[in-house]
């Protein structure tokens, strides 16, 4: 299943387009506020899907019923590009564990690359949900290695995928390698650079969110 919040009407297309917009990405704390409130629109889109139990709650006055979740999702995502949109989530499953996974694109003298994982922390897996965010689901390989490796401390009974923009060749990739997936984007573009990056996309989040790094 991929849902594309773009297909609809509502803020999340306005902070998409703001993340898209070179101008607008020179002001990196508002590059990562963006990234932040997507966060926070995906956990409110995912939370209408996950199971609620009822509860009595003593007001003031007296009782009420209301439905409260009825077990905080582990979140995870991908160092460092992740954190932002991550954060977005943690504002509102703010109760929620979290894995940490530090997986990147390692290049080699021939102009390609290989994802190298060298972190992963993570908790109690087993019957849980699992969201796992990162901004760009480019060519999905990063997303099906770590999700492979968290497989293998786990089996959670549900597993969302939670990307900013993706590409249909990514989005293909994971379907094809990974079952009883979930995909929630804030749009979908068609193509890749021959760099692998996302076109048009947006150039590298963790670039903009975090300032450049020296290339691996």
């Amino acid at each position: 299943m991929v849902h594309d919040l773009s297909e609809g009407h509502s803020l999340a297309n306005q902070f998409i387009a703001e993340i898209r917009d070179a101008d607008i990405q020179k002001d990196r704390l508002r590059f990562r506020r963006n990234m932040e409130r997507i966060g926070e629109i995906f956990a409110y889109e995912i939370s209408k899907e996950l199971p609620y139990h009822s509860k009595e709650i003593q007001t003031p006055v007296d009782q009420a019923k209301s439905k409260v979740i009825a077990e905080q999702p582990v979140l995870g995502t991908i160092l460092r590009a992740g954190l932002a949109l991550h954060n977005g989530l943690l504002n509102y499953f703010d109760e929620a564990d979290n894995a940490f996974i530090s997986a990147y694109r390692k290049h080699n003298d021939q102009g390609g690359f290989e994802i190298e994982l060298e972190y992963v922390t993570c908790p109690a897996l087993n019957e849980r949900t699992l969201i796992i965010s990162d901004p760009m689901l480019a060519t999905g390989q990063s997303m099906v290695h770590t999700i492979n490796e968290l497989l293998k401390i786990g089996h959670p009974g549900r597993i969302y995928i939670v990307s900013a923009i993706a590409a249909w060749p990514g989005i293909q990739h994971v379907q094809n390698n990974l079952s009883n997936i979930s995909i929630w984007c804030g749009a979908i573009d068609d193509k890749l650079t021959k760099e692998a990056f996302i076109d048009p996309g947006l150039g590298d989040a963790g670039d903009l969110a975090f300032g450049k790094k020296v290339q691996d």
